[in-house]
């Protein structure tokens, strides 16, 4: 069996969850998405994607204490895991495998 392959959104949010370690929850990681890409991403591509992530064992999520400015209500906190963190490795190692020797503004 070959390495596990990510799709382009997933590779996304696991960045922006590395980005921002073990305090990651949807919104936060949803407006990095905005703000580094320019796209337009919605909250519940976020979640769904972390829920796929979780279910293949790539990240792991715990439910913070309850804050004030959410109403009482407790934030689902996520986190890398190690195969999680082998499969982002191994795409961008894929990536810049593909792009290398492209020039024309591919590499790097």
């Amino acid at each position: 069996m070959g390495e596990p392959v990510l799709g382009e959104f997933e590779q996304l949010v696991l960045l922006a969850l590395v980005r921002q370690g073990a305090d990651g929850y949807g919104v936060s990681i949803c407006q990095d998405l905005v703000e580094r890409t320019g796209r337009d991403v919605s909250v519940a591509a976020v979640y769904k994607t972390l829920e796929r992530l979780e279910n293949k064992g790539y990240v792991a999520s715990r439910i913070g204490e309850p804050t004030a400015e959410r109403g009482g209500r407790r934030k689902k906190h996520y986190r890398v895991l190690a195969p999680g963190d082998r499969a982002l490795k191994s795409s961008l190692a894929a990536l810049r495998r593909m792009t290398a020797g492209l020039g024309r503004g591919f590499e790097g």
